[in-house]
Order: structure tokens, then sequence, then C-alpha cells
């Protein structure tokens, strides 16, 4: 009899992954595989993709512990989960792994990985991802030359790989940064600095930027984030840049322009949590509970704290560190510094680089966390390693003993001073303390360890207040713009000369006035360079500008022997240096004449660094009658500016 053989189709169900973000892809379901012999990764093979054979072979490994299969699908293989493509599981059951030859060296490859018969994702090491629905809306000029998406062939995110990709040369190689002790630093978020939205007119700025005299630009992040339209604060790819801002070429010249221009970067970097499309996300996912799942090798099963946003991703204790995830963060530090030369990076919400469970006790959020200054203690060891006097600024705004655990390791902890500021300017006495401006209020024993601000991405823009709520005395009014703009300029020589790092949110120095919720929160502003033909503004500018040199260039504004009175209407700071200079900055925030103790040091010529003027003081010490928002910058001789 001949043998009758059956073959027994089974039909996986088609299903769809959904996240509270984006609809993710439909997988198609692939015949099954035989089994392979488990084998390690090939030695010299990294996360992502390693070439080898001058381009024309590569080893793909992922990290995808307990899953059971994994195919590698492609242009080389027609998008087709065939068997050949079948990867390697290695013995601990961790990694998955294939070499794939007979590559062209100069030809972009798109691929994907297909696990377990259901879930397709980009490479989470990606350095170049095509978006099926937001690429279209990148101009050509922005990103030059940019893969085709495949269409018909697959869905959701793909990876793009060269094997020749020709290298950037830079031009700066000895680049020195400028120290924490008189850093000051440009917060900007491309979209919305440069209407064209891209590093190229970006880098055609800095002439502005040099004059101001900042050293630093801190860029809000600019990896790859959901969209386009962004803060950048949806990350999916952390190792591949958002195509809406240029290429990667164009980025490191930008890098390399800065550098020239005396001007560390700062990048802004989101590693407490990603969003839906994340393949990290998707690749251990709860479809019940719409979380990531709890054998999620990186992320909570959900939020600890009150402020999350996307999913949590999960580092552990310190008794119990999720290696894995310190893994992944670790080479993502890794790979910005080593391909793109970053200075320092930003660490948005590093308050949420916790396991404490916060979400209905706002007072433990924000309590000390000893498991939380570990973690943030190693990874600044590990940063140091790989560059040393790298910047590590956190965004943690715990309790004072907190900030200065980590300020007293060498890192910048965000001081978010905008509340106090703005009741300054406005003119208006309650919460107009500036007294936070100074390390010893934290505890720290480190005067460089503190980054201060009156304004960030995140905070309303002082000179909006101003003329939306000023205060008013008789005929002076804070709501007039040209006196709202004259007290931005006293803040900013009250923020300038209090010693240790600073930092200003673009436009500020020109008094921006356009709300942040204006075309929402997250909506793009317009960038009005119109307003440099203001003579207010220009005015405001100049004294930017002048107290940001004033800062930079002369060593008294880094002195630890220092005086202040900031808590009321008439506000004082007193340098010493230890060169011989003192300084004397003295202003009236309120919106009524006071006549106030001028307490120099010693008598003598003293000179007004903002007038260009000087006087003789004979009697210590001496008084002085200050008008509504009238200020001066004292010194026993001329600063440099």
């Amino acid at each position: 009899m001949k043998k009758l053989l059956i073959y027994f189709f089974f039909i996986l169900p088609v299903f769809t992954f959904t996240t509270g973000c984006k609809k993710p892809v439909i997988h198609l379901p692939v015949p099954p595989a035989d089994t392979l012999a488990k084998k390690g990764v090939p030695s010299g093979a990294a996360d992502g993709v390693t070439f080898i054979n001058n381009g024309t072979s590569a080893i793909f490994n992922l990290y995808a512990p307990g899953k059971k299969s994994v195919y590698l699908i492609g242009d080389f293989n027609n998008w087709q989960a065939e068997p050949r493509y079948r990867m390697t599981n290695t013995p601990d059951g961790t990694r998955w792994w294939i070499e794939v030859d007979s590559l062209n060296p100069n030809t972009q490859y798109g691929y994907q990985y297909l696990i377990d018969s259901a879930i397709k994702i980009a490479d989470p090491y990606s350095h170049e991802i095509l978006d099926p629905d937001y690429d279209q809306y990148i101009p050509a000029g922005v990103y030059p030359n940019l893969k085709p998406y495949p269409v018909g062939k697959t869905t959701g995110y793909v990876s793009v790989i060269q094997g020749n990709l020709p290298s950037y040369t830079w031009q700066v190689t000895n680049f020195q940064r400028p120290s924490p002790k008189n850093l000051v630093i440009y917060e900007l978020l491309v979209r919305d600095f440069v209407s064209t939205h891209n590093y190229q007119t970006l880098t055609d700025t800095l002439s502005y930027l040099e004059r101001l005299g900042v050293n630093a630009i801190e860029l809000m992040p600019v990896n790859e984030f959901e969209g386009n339209d962004s803060w950048g604060y949806n990350p999916d790819f952390m190792m591949a840049l958002d195509k809406y801002y240029g290429t990667p070429d164009a980025y490191k010249a930008f890098i390399d322009a800065c550098h020239a221009h005396g001007m560390a970067v700062i990048q802004d970097i989101v590693l407490e949590d990603q969003f839906g499309s994340s393949p990290m996300v998707q690749m251990y996912w709860n479809s019940l509970t719409n979380t990531p799942a709890q054998n999620s090798p990186w992320f909570d099963s959900l939020t600890l704290h009150p402020y999350g946003v996307g999913y949590q991703m999960n580092y552990g204790t310190a008794a119990d560190r999720d290696t894995a995830t310190v893994y992944y963060a670790e080479n993502v530090m890794k790979y910005w510094i080593q391909e793109y030369h970053i200075d320092g990076f930003r660490f948005d919400q590093a308050q949420g680089f916790t396991q404490t469970n916060s979400v209905a006790n706002g007072s433990l959020w924000s309590a000390y966390d000893a498991d939380r200054v570990n973690l943030w203690q190693a990874f600044n060891t590990y940063l140091k390693s790989l560059s040393p006097n790298f910047y590590v600024i956190l965004e943690d705004f715990a309790s004072n003993q907190e900030t200065a655990a980590l300020a007293n390791q060498g890192m910048m902890i965000w001081t978010n001073l905008n509340y106090n500021a703005n009741q300054g300017t406005m003119g208006y006495s309650q919460g107009w303390d500036l007294s936070g401006l100074f390390y010893n209020q934290y505890g720290s024993s480190n005067p460089y360890g503190l980054v201060a601000y009156f304004e960030s991405h995140d905070e309303e823009r002082l000179q909006y207040k101003n003329e939306q709520y000023g205060n008013s005395s008789g005929g002076y009014n804070v709501k007039d713009p040209a006196t709202g703009l004259a007290r931005d300029g006293e803040a900013a020589a009250f923020l300038f000369s209090s010693p240790g790092p600073k930092m200003l949110w673009q436009f500020g120095e020109r008094g921006y006035d356009i709300s942040i919720n204006y075309n929402g929160r997250l909506g793009d502003k317009p960038p009005l360079w119109n307003y440099m033909n203001d003579t207010n503004r220009l005015k405001l500018y100049n004294t930017y500008a002048a107290m940001i040199k004033m800062k930079i260039n002369n060593p008294v504004f880094a002195t630890t022997h220092y005086q202040y009175n900031l808590g009321g209407a008439v506000k004082t700071i007193q340098l010493t240096g230890t060169d011989g200079t003192d300084v004397e900055v003295i202003g009236n925030f309120d919106v009524v004449p006071h006549t106030a103790a001028l307490s120099f040091p010693a008598a003598g010529i003293w000179h007004d660094n903002l007038e260009g003027n000087s006087m003789n003081v004979s009697t210590i010490p001496d008084s002085i009658t200050l008008a509504p928002g009238e200020y001066h910058v004292y010194s026993n001789v001329p600063l440099k500016q």
C-alpha cells in the first residue's frame, strides 16, 4: 500500500499589537522551522550589526531572552522568513544571531526581526530607521537620499545598514571643555530655534550664540522619537538620530563647528522610559493589561512614580540591579560619546530612575532615595571612565539631601528658580527670594554642582508673564513691554553673578513673550528673529551678553567667598575674588523706589560695568536710592567683557 501523507496546516491567528501610542504592525505567520543547534555569538560581534570581510558580510545580534524563534527578514531575502535566515540561539537562551554573506558594501539594506512568528520589529540598536508614516514629511533638503520604504513588502519600522558607510572626518580633535565653574548653557529645541529645523541652518546661527557669549549648547532630544513634530521626550530608538533634523554627518558637522567656536554640546537624553513604538517595548508585551509584560528584561509592568508618561525602564535596586537595563543604557551612552563626540548628557526625569512606588505619595517620590543615588553614582563613574570631565546633568528635583549627595559626586543638578525669578520680574514680593542660586542652600559642598536657571523648555516665559500679570505703581507698570524687558535684564544680572554653572532657554536673551501654551504646550513656536530689530530687546540681549562674558572671563564669578541677601525688595550679591577683585551686585525688584546701603568692602573708585561709568566712594557703607527695576554690577576694577 502507498503511504498516505497528510499535511496539517496550522493557521496562526493574525493579530494587532497595540500600545498607548501608535498602533504597531500586523504580523503574518511563517512556516515552522527545524530546531537549530544552539551556539555562541561569534567573537567580536557587538549588539546590533557588526560588519566583517570589508563590509561584504554582517553578523546580526539580538538580545531576546525566552523567545522561541527569530528570523531575519529584509532586502536580502525579499522580506520572507526563509529557513536559512532563522537565527541561531545562544546556549543560555538570551541571544539570537546570524551571519549574512554576499552583501554589497555600497548598498543600503533594510531589515527587521520576526520573533515567534508574531512580532516584527526593527533592531533596538538601529542607527537609522525608516518610518512608513512620517518619513514622507521630511524634506529632501533636510535628509537627502533617504532610502525608500519597502512598501508592500513589510510593515512597521525598518532598520537600515550599509557596509562601507563613509566616516566623518572631524576637524576639531582636541576640544577643551569649559570648566563647570563658569559654564553657561544655552538650551534649545532645533525645531523652534530655526524654521528650517535642520542642523545646517543651526550651524549657520552659531555666530549669534558666540556673540551672546555662551560656552555650551544643550539640545533637546535628537535621537529617534515618535512622529516628527515633537519635543523629543517620546523616544523609541535610542541609538538612531531622528531624521527630521538632518543626517548624522550634518549633526557631526554641527558639533564640530560648536567645538571650533569654543562651545560644548550637551545632549538631552531620555533613558527613564520609552514609548509604544519602541521594539524593546513590543518584544515583551501584555495585551490584556496593555502594559509591558512582567518578563520584560527592561521595563516595569507599571509606572512607579506620579509623573510617568511612557513605559518606565527598570534598573532594579542597589541590592538587585537589573543588569540588562544597565547594560543597554551604558551602550546608548557610549555610542553617542564615541560616535558624535558629545560633551555631556542632560538626563531627563533622572528622579524617575527608581523602584520605589510613589504613585500615590508625592512626598515619597521627592524623598531621598538611596538606590537612585547609588545608580547615578555608578553611571557617573562609567561616563567619566569613557570621557573624563564629561558633563553629567540630572533633572532631579528630590530632597536637598539627594541634591547634595549627587552634586558632591561631581554631577550637576538642574535647579529651577523660574517661579522665584518671575515673581521678582513681575514685582511681587511673595516668593521672590533668589537664595536658591547658591549651593550652600542645599547642603552641598560642591560650589559648581547646580545648574541654576530662570527659564527652561518646561517653564513659562518670564516676559510673557511680565506683560500679562506684571505689578504696577503710579506710572510704573511692569506690563509695559519695555519695562518688563528691563526687569528681565535685572534678573539676568543676578543669575549670572552667582557662582556655578547657569542655563538660559532659547530667546530669553531677547525677552521672548510667546506663551509656552501657544499652539499647545508641545506645539511649534515662531522663532521671531525680527525681535533683534527692537531697541529694547536688543538692549536686553546686550545685557545678557555682557553678564555672560563677565561671568566667563573673570575668576571672581567662580569664587567661594561671597555674601548675599536675596529675600527682600533690594537684593545684593557680594563676591570676593582671590585675585583682589571685588564685585557688588545690587537691584531693586519692587515697583516703588527704595533706599539701601551699598556695603562696599573699601573706599575708592568703583566701576559700574553695565553703565560704563565709575564713582569715587568715600563713605562706607554708602547709601543709594534705587528706582523700580534699577540695578548695578559694581567692581573695584573694570571687569573683562
